[in-house]
């Protein structure tokens, strides 16, 4: 599939976990994404065969934004310390310092540990977390148009 200017499209971002559930639990939960059709959970007590291999979360309007694939083993990162460093994040943002406050308390709810707090920052308040399979993404405040 190309975005019609002979480039290819991004489709989604794919995190890689031990346990693919989970982690598409966490950020379904935390974004207010839902799953594509076949890979919600099943009923209960029902074996969960996407759940140990690939799922696919999904914004409001239907696009493919973050899938989980299973792996036997992942190296949990270290950042901002130690010697495994952070090999991708994601940006998630809010429009007031009230909302920043407010998704810290369900990031952590919903099982996010904070490894950084930037949230007086007067330029970009932020914070940093690692999910529960210990990837980083940050929540922070946007005042202005970023250009990266």
């Amino acid at each position: 599939m190309t975005s019609g200017r002979g480039v290819p499209q991004l489709l989604q971002t794919v995190l890689d976990c031990t346990d693919a559930r989970a982690l598409a639990e966490f950020y379904r939960q935390l974004l207010g994404f839902e799953y594509r059709a076949g890979d919600q959970p099943p009923a209960s007590g029902e074996p969960d065969a996407r759940g140990h291999d690939w799922l696919v979360l999904r914004d409001p309007r239907g696009a493919n934004r973050l899938a989980f694939q299973q792996v036997a083993k992942l190296f949990k990162v270290t950042w901002p310390e130690g010697p495994i460093p952070q090999q991708l994040h994601l940006d998630l943002t809010v429009s007031t310092i009230e909302e920043l406050h407010a998704q810290h308390d369900r990031a952590l709810s919903l099982g996010a540990t904070l490894l950084r707090d930037r949230s007086d920052d007067p330029e970009e308040p932020l914070r940093v977390y690692a999910d529960p399979a210990g990837h980083p993404f940050c929540i922070f405040v946007v005042r202005v148009a970023r250009t990266c």
